[in-house]
């Protein structure tokens, strides 16, 4: 056989035809533009502690195994040194891009440690597409003949192009990559789930999906009459294993509308959500109003969205093991309409493929409830603009408590001395307490929306 035709079938997945390997693929770990280049930034894929970390010398991210050769430190917990390398906490050891070590500062000036494949730390395969820093998991040899999986958006160093627009959203999630895909795949849940915050009751109907082509690689499929009672338009369906989905939707009123999601496996339970959501408007003035919203406001609302059914889907996938895991989900599941076809198209393909990403493992118990709406830890503080809004209104907060303060006792000392002059300045004083008291209410309700999640979702207000 030759190279080419090696080559050739080096595609997502491996190269059995009967089995989807979920390690020989690329996964999207970061957004670009929330990663630091001066700090290691340790993330967990497929159960694998990893470090990146921006190469100077090469001027590329670099992703690693999170562990020292020398005594098994983290290096996230490390630096960039002066020189560019990474650099161990524990001892100092430093690594250039491609994992080699480059000093072992304890040895002597003669020594060569360092030469030895043991110094090495194992280095994956990375890129840089659509904003997105994807890492590939497996053989790394296989990394180049593997298509990224990417959305069909147009798009130039990360920025939309021909008239599109990206909202972009990312949280680490309570359930499994495996868990977040079922539930996308089924847009019957939106109008009940989603009821009082992207949905109405009033919207749902009957809904007939169709699975249009289905093999190793993924399936594509079609809603006829698409949402809101078939006022939109057909909506179709693509799902590109092992982690990528979108419904795409065309329609007068509003455009071109596209709903991604990436569900990137972390541990078993556990996946990082990547959503993204291109438009492409009829109108300007939707398009206005977007790009003038921060984003640390629109995540606000994101999250919202997503713990709509964040807590029984955490308890979800727990029953369906109880009942025998995804294997037996065509009878652990009732389903008996269209509406979840996709649902059951995605758990056969992912039983005929055998591509449980977590194969043998078992749930760990289940968290409590302010645990599952937990924001800072999932989210904020991994977010460029929601940690920079959450200084920002922190920083504020103490500044409106000093202003506060010092309007007060302005106001205690002119009320001592008294004088007929004393009114109109202590009222002014006290006008100040007041707004810093309003001021200071409002920006600590902002900062809880970006620590956790309400008990009660939209649905259950209305």
């Amino acid at each position: 056989m030759t190279t080419a035709v090696i080559a050739a079938q080096m595609t997502a997945g491996g190269d059995d035809p009967t089995r989807f390997d979920p390690i020989e693929s690329w996964y999207p770990v970061a957004y670009i533009e929330d990663l630091d280049k001066l700090t290691p930034t340790p993330f967990t894929l497929l159960d694998r502690d990893l470090v990146i970390w921006w190469d100077t010398q090469a001027n590329e991210w670099r992703a690693f195994d999170d562990r020292c050769p020398h005594r098994l430190a983290r290096l996230s917990e490390g630096r960039i040194a002066e020189d560019g390398l990474l650099e161990c906490p524990y001892h100092g050891w430093a690594f250039t891009g491609n994992g080699t070590c480059d000093r072992i500062p304890q040895q002597l000036p003669d020594a060569k440690a360092e030469t030895s494949r043991r110094a090495c730390v194992k280095s994956l395969p990375t890129a840089v597409e659509q904003g997105l820093l994807f890492i590939y998991a497996g053989t790394p040899a296989r990394a180049e003949q593997t298509p990224i999986p990417l959305i069909p958006v147009p798009m130039v160093d990360g920025k939309p192009t021909d008239g599109w627009l990206v909202l972009n959203t990312f949280r680490d999630l309570p359930y499994d990559a495996l868990t977040l895909l079922e539930n996308v795949l089924d847009p019957s849940h939106l109008p009940y789930t989603h009821h009082g915050s992207v949905g109405k009751r009033s919207n749902a109907s009957p809904v007939e999906l169709e699975v249009t082509s289905s093999d190793k690689l993924g399936f594509t499929g079609t809603w006829a009459d698409g949402p809101r009672k078939g006022t939109l338009g057909r909506q179709n369906t693509t799902f590109i294993a092992p982690c990528l989905m979108w419904h795409e939707l065309k329609s007068k009123q509003f455009g071109e509308t596209i709903t991604v999601v990436y569900a990137t496996p972390t541990r078993k339970g556990q996946c990082r959500i990547f959503a993204r959501f291109p438009f492409k408007f009829a109108s300007k003035v939707p398009e206005f109003f977007i790009k003038a919203t921060p984003a640390w406001y629109s995540h606000i609302n994101n999250n919202a969205i997503l713990e709509d059914d964040q807590i029984f889907l955490h308890h979800q996938e727990r029953y369906l093991e109880q009942s025998g895991g995804s294997n037996t989900f065509s009878q652990s599941f009732y389903l008996p309409t269209k509406a979840d076809a996709f649902v059951f198209e995605y758990r056969q393909w992912l039983n005929d493929y055998r591509a449980d990403p977590f194969p043998g493992q078992t749930f760990k118990p289940a968290l409590d409830t302010e645990k599952l709406l937990d924001r800072y830890h999932s989210h904020t503080e991994h977010c460029h603009s929601c940690s920079t809004a959450y200084k920002n209104i922190q920083t504020a907060k103490r500044a409106i408590v000093i202003i506060a303060l010092l309007a007060w006792l302005s106001t205690t000392v002119l009320v001592l001395t008294g004088g007929e002059n004393a009114l109109v300045p202590g009222l002014i004083s006290i006008g100040i307490v007041a707004g810093s008291s309003i001021g200071w209410w409002g920006l600590n309700r902002l900062q809880t929306k970006l620590e956790r999640g309400d008990r009660t979702p939209a649905r259950n207000r209305k």
